[in-house]
């Protein structure tokens, strides 16, 4: 049953991908939009796609380089797009809607971009789920400025996102929750490239000294509290990584005076937690 609704939720997003004829996809390089990204090369042709991935202090090299590789395999032409989220006001202040300020910018900057190789729409990877999940000012903020968000559309889940995405043989599908680097940062902590630049290369270190140990960490982020960082990894890890003097001291060589291990382990939208109240930001 599961396959059969998968299947007519695919048949659906191809429908709604045909739709609209020409597609520039905002490409983070995540499953989501990864798994989009090859959906609408596959129903509409290379031709009619463009993978489009802004470049900005936010988004870890990592990051980058991936999208590009994973473009490059589906022989779609991708941009990089300079963004500058940092020049909003709103964005540097980090209070709860951050993220309505970066999708303001990155819809700014692509769609132009978009327009001019002659797209007719420009598309985010926001599945069903994303829908559900309560406080995305980002979203919203992307819908106001005109995106589209087929894989919402059709209602596809990101379970079946990755399910697809494994049958399809796309190197994404297991490809573990890549938020950018900001969303590290505690509300109310000014974002600076600094700050950003500091956090990867906590995270970069952490995971390092984590593989050379054998600790196989699969989700992990370094939140940034000020002084101090709080180490989020998977749940059945973080007894094990608590008492990984080696992987705290990497992150305290990165620039924090000290490291904490959370102990309810890595979950999505942890910082927001911290907001008393999310309805202002909405």
């Amino acid at each position: 049953m599961d396959a059969h609704v998968a299947d007519l939720r695919l048949a659906e997003l191809r429908e709604r991908l045909r739709g609209l004829g020409s597609v520039a996809v905002a490409f983070s390089g995540g499953a989501d939009s990864a798994f989009l990204l090859a959906a609408a090369v596959r129903t509409l042709g290379p031709a009619n796609v463009l993978a489009l991935t802004t470049d900005s202090a936010s988004l870890p090299a990592a990051e980058r380089d991936a999208a590009r590789a994973f473009a490059a395999d589906l022989m779609v032409r991708h941009e990089l797009v300079p963004s500058d989220e940092m020049a909003r006001e709103g964005y540097r202040a980090n209070n709860g809607d951050r993220c309505r300020f970066c999708k303001t910018e990155l819809m700014a900057v692509l769609a132009p971009v978009a327009r001019a190789a002659g797209l007719a729409y420009l598309a985010t990877g926001t599945n069903a789920d994303d829908a559900r999940a309560g406080f995305r000012p980002g979203i919203a903020a992307a819908a106001e400025a005109g995106a589209v968000t087929p894989l919402l559309d059709a209602g596809l889940t990101k379970a079946q996102v990755r399910a697809i995405s494994r049958t399809w043989g796309l190197r994404t599908w297991d490809k573990p929750a890549a938020a950018c680097l900001s969303s590290r940062v505690a509300f109310g902590i000014a974002i600076t490239p600094t700050r950003l630049a500091r956090v990867e290369r906590a995270e970069t270190a952490l995971r390092a000294a984590l593989l050379r140990d054998g600790i196989p960490v699969r989700n992990l982020r370094v939140r940034d509290l000020g002084r101090y960082a709080r180490i989020e990894v998977d749940a059945a890890l973080t007894t094990a990584v608590a008492a990984h003097d080696p992987a705290l001291a990497a992150v305290r060589e990165a620039g924090f005076e000290r490291a904490e291990v959370d102990p309810l382990g890595y979950r999505e939208g942890a910082m927001n937690e911290l907001l008393p109240d999310p309805e202002p930001y909405r």
